[in-house]
C-alpha cells in the first residue's frame, strides 16, 4: 500500500506562501518561504528517489519547487525594484545638495 510522501504537501504549502508573501507583504518574507519549500522539496524527492514506489504524491513534490522558485524570481524583480527607486532618490538629493537647492 502507497503512503503520501512525507514533505510533500510542506513544499507545496511554502510554495504558495512564497508568491503569496511576496506579492502582499513584502519580498523577503517570500524568499525565505522559497527557500524552506525548496529545501523540503529537495529532501522529499530524495525520499521518493530512494524508496521503490511507496510514495505517492510527487506531483506536490514538484509543483511546490516550481511555484517556490517563481516565489524567488517575483522576490528578485521586486529587490531590484526596490534598490533602483532608492538609487533614484538618492541621486536626486545629491544633485539638489550639489546644486545647493537645500
Amino acid at each position: 500500500m502507497q503512503q503520501p510522501l512525507p514533505g510533500a504537501s510542506n513544499a507545496l504549502t511554502f510554495g504558495i506562501l512564497s508568491i503569496v508573501l511576496t506579492l502582499l507583504c513584502c519580498g523577503p518574507f517570500g524568499a525565505i518561504f522559497s527557500f524552506i519549500g525548496l529545501s523540503n522539496a529537495k529532501t522529499a524527492q530524495q525520499t521518493y528517489d530512494q524508496s521503490n514506489g511507496e510514495y505517492t504524491g510527487i506531483e506536490n513534490v514538484k509543483t511546490g519547487k516550481t511555484l517556490s522558485y517563481v516565489g524567488l524570481a517575483i522576490a528578485g524583480v521586486y529587490l531590484l525594484l526596490a534598490i533602483l527607486y532608492f538609487g533614484v532618490i538618492a541621486a536626486i538629493f545629491a544633485t539638489a545638495i550639489s546644486n545647493g537647492d537645500f
